[in-house]
């Protein structure tokens, strides 16, 4: 699969962490730091949905159990993590890959 559109920045100006779904899979798109970034949105602990948690600082945290990972890395201090995927933005529209 190439970069497929799943948001628009303004998507992301009122909320930095959005879910989004694309073919009935949710992922977690935020903005930090200037940055879009993309992770899988099922936390791997108990299957929360990341993207409908919070953003603190750079952490997604899963809004069931507070679960944090890193939104640039996936990584949390457990060394667990979740996938992350490239992100492109062409003009106003937020792009992931999901090869």
């Amino acid at each position: 699969m190439a970069f497929v559109k799943v948001a628009t920045l303004a998507d992301l100006e009122s909320n930095p962490l959005i879910e989004v779904m694309v073919d009935g899979n949710p992922y977690a798109l935020c903005k930090f730091d200037g940055a879009v970034h993309a992770l899988n949105g099922i936390c791997p602990h108990q299957g929360g949905p990341l993207g409908q948690g919070e953003l603190n600082g750079a952490m997604v945290t899963c809004p069931w159990h507070a679960f944090e990972f890193d939104c640039r890395t996936g990584k949390n201090e457990w060394d667990e993590s979740v996938e992350t995927y490239p992100v492109k933005v062409d003009g106003a529209d937020i792009l992931i890959d999901l090869a």
